[in-house]
């Protein structure tokens, strides 16, 4: 058996990344921004 963490930055981009946020409903960035968060996305 795998073990449960199998590092691919291209998924993790994908999937967390800054455009992923950007296209998805809820508007995270904005309320990240709004928070004060340092980091917006992966």
């Amino acid at each position: 058996m795998k073990r449960p963490f199998q590092p691919n930055k291209r998924k993790a981009k994908k999937k967390h990344g800054f455009f992923a946020r950007k296209e998805g409903k809820g508007n995270i960035l904005k309320k990240r921004r709004v928070k004060g968060r340092k980091r917006l996305s992966k």
